[in-house]
Parts: structure tokens; sequence; C-alpha cells
């Protein structure tokens, strides 16, 4: 008996998820619509059967249930013409112990309006329910009960209010959560860009300077020459590492390893070393004592150093760069200084041929890592310097 009684419920449940599921399928406007229908229907029912069915209870009726077309868009003044017609429907003693459609209101109210109006409406309701009970003469007991059906009513209203904002915030939250992941997939895939370019811009200038000037050194000084082709080829493997440490990020990793760390302050002697085989004099120098870094402020301080250098050698007819690291007690200051020709649009600006990316690409980097970025040109207005500041901390 117990199992036959337990699949009953279950059933029972079933029938009525699916009953709910169709309900919320319909139009609201034709839910509200037969609700009202059902809610008149109901007060003229009651009062032929209480044989109290005179002509006016069908427009009385209706006065009391058609409101409830627009409880959704205005639940307090639904309410309020709702429960006034049935305190009249009430006091004329042809209205049931059951008032369904100020039950509706009462509903409606709880779950749509804001805290005033919900409590100018619980007080009305009461003063309403009292004066239907008293009027009449009707039991007191019956206050009681009908007090129990519009807390049950109000009670259902604040669940649904609750859901709706527990889904609203749910709603919000999911939409915050793809905002910031979308942010920082443009920010992931910005610095990536940024690497690249630097990587790119940095090894292939090098590797165009060399192979220029290739062909002039294997006529009249062999040995330099190979010296050149080594340079090239040595710049070349470090570029296609470098790439592969960058692009590594794009890869999905299985085993959960850790990715081989971007270059750091400890590259920049092999960094300038390149760019002196290219041609140029260049010197590193450091003032003050150095200590460990972050690792994101050593990559921005090698990113600014070689976009630097890549300026450079790419578009500054410079003989001589100068790399310097000052440190200071929360600050590193890197300063790269050539006697080129200066900046070809102003300081800061891109130049017709496209230089101007890779000084918009170090004030994203450095703006990233919380310091300051100031190019323009040398003292004395001669060449071109490049100075950045970056917190350690």
């Amino acid at each position: 008996m117990a199992g036959a009684d337990t699949g009953q419920v279950a059933r029972l449940n079933e029938y009525g998820e699916r009953l709910a599921a169709w309900a919320r399928g319909l139009p609201p406007v034709a839910v509200d619509a037969t609700i009202a229908a059902a809610c008149a229907l109901y007060v003229i029912f009651n009062a032929g059967v209480a044989d109290k069915l005179a002509w006016w209870v069908p427009l009385a009726a209706s006065v009391n249930a058609l409101p409830l077309l627009w409880r959704r868009q205005y639940p307090f003044a639904v309410a309020a013409i709702t429960g006034l017609s049935t305190t009249v429907l009430a006091s004329a003693d042809v209205l049931s112990d059951v008032p369904a459609a100020q039950l509706v209101a009462t509903y409606t109210f709880a779950a749509l309006s804001p805290p005033l109006k919900r409590l100018i409406a619980v007080v009305a309701t009461a003063v309403g329910i009292t004066v239907s009970i008293v009027i009449p003469h009707d039991e007191a007991l019956n206050l009681g009960m009908i007090g129990i059906m519009f807390a049950v009513a109000y009670a259902l209203g604040t669940a649904a209010r609750a859901r709706r904002d527990r889904i609203a915030m749910l709603e919000e939250r999911a939409l915050r959560l793809t905002q910031e992941h979308e942010t920082a997939a443009t920010r992931e895939r910005e610095r990536i860009a940024r690497e690249v370019h630097d990587i790119l811009a940095h090894s292939m200038g090098l590797v165009v300077v060399q192979a220029e000037a290739g062909p002039i050194a294997v006529r009249h000084d062999p040995d330099r020459a190979e010296q050149m082709f080594d340079t090239i080829s040595d710049t070349a493997r470090d570029a296609l590492a470098q790439l592969r440490r960058v692009l590594g990020v794009l890869r999905a990793t299985d085993d959960g390893g850790e990715r081989a760390p971007q270059p750091g302050l400890d590259a920049l002697p092999g960094l300038v070393q390149r760019v002196g085989d290219a041609g140029l004099t260049a010197t590193l120098s450091e003032d003050g004592a150095p200590r460990p870094v972050p690792a994101d402020v050593a990559t921005t301080a090698y990113r600014i150093v070689q976009e630097s250098l890549t300026n450079t050698v790419k578009h500054a007819a410079a003989g001589r760069v100068d790399v310097r690291l000052t440190w200071a007690d929360d600050l590193l200051r890197i300063e790269v200084a050539d006697d080129g020709g200066g900046p070809a649009s102003g300081p800061g600006r891109p130049s017709s041929n496209g230089g101007g990316h890779g000084l918009i690409g170090m004030r994203e980097r450095v703006a990233a890592a919380g310091g300051t970025l100031d190019t323009g040109p040398g003292p004395g207005g001669v060449g071109f310097r490049v100075t950045a500041s970056l917190r350690l901390y």
C-alpha cells in the first residue's frame, strides 16, 4: 500500500510540474484573463447558490475581477480597486468566505510593488477585511481564517519576488563574469600582440641590417661577414624561442605544467650585444644595487629596452646607443639614448614609417605596470631618448 501511495504522489507531482511548465509557456495576458474570468464567475456562482443573485451582482463581480487584467503593470492600483469592490460585495453579503480576486491582488502587490506601497496595501487590506467581517455581522472566527488566507497569499508573493530578484542577481553576475572574461581575453590578446610585435620588430630589424651589410662584408672582410651570419642565426633562433613561449599561452595544455618564463633583466646583456654585433656601439650600465624584481616588471623592462633598441636600429641612423639602469629604493629607472636623427614626427608620435606603434606599445606596457614613460630628443636636442620608471613593489 505504501508503495502504491508513493507512486500516486510521484505521478501527481509529475502532472503538477507539467501543468506548471505549460502555464509558464502561456502569454501573460491569457493567464490574467483566465484568472479574472474565474474570479468573476466564482462570485456570481456563490451568489446564485446563496439565492442572492441580483441584477447588479454580475456587474459588481466584473468590477471586482476585471482590474486583474492589469495586475502586472499596476499592482498597487489594482489591489486598491479590487479591495474596495471586495469590501462592497462583502458588505452586501453576496461574497463567500474566499475573496478570490483580492487574494490574487494581494499576491501580485506582494510580488511586484516597492516596500512603501506594500506597507500601505497591507494596512488597507487589514482594514478592508475587518470592515468586511463587522458590517455583515459575520462570525469573528472568519476574521482569523481570512487573515490566514491573505497571509499565505502575501507570503507566496514575497517568495515569488525573492525568486525573481535572485534570478536577476544571478543573471547580472553571469553577465558581469562574461564581460570580465571578455575583457581579460581582450587584454591577453593585446598583450600577446605586443609581445609578438616586440619580438619580430627587434629580431627582424637586426636581421635586415645584417643581411643588407652582408654582401659588402663578404667582398671586403670575410671574417666580418661570417660574424654577421652568426649574428643573424643567433637572432633568428632567439626570436623563434621567444615566439614559442609567447604563443604557448594560446595552446591548451593537459599536463598543467608551467610554461617557460619570459625574458627578463638577465637577458639584457645578450640583447645589447646583438645590437652591437649589428654595427652600433652599444653599452649597458647600471647605477645602484640591483635587487630581485617581480617577473612581470622584469619582462616589461626587457621589452622596453628591446623596443627602444629596435627603433634605434631601424629608424635612428645612429652610431651609438647607451642603455642605463638606475636602481632606487622602490623604482627601476630605464634610459635608452642614441645619437641618431631623433623622432621623425616629434616625440612620442608615430612616424611615417610606422615606428610610433612601438612607442604606443611601450606606453601601454609601462601603464599596466604602474610606471611612467617619457620619450623625446636627447640632451641638447641630439638623438632620441626613452626613459621609463617602473615600480618594484
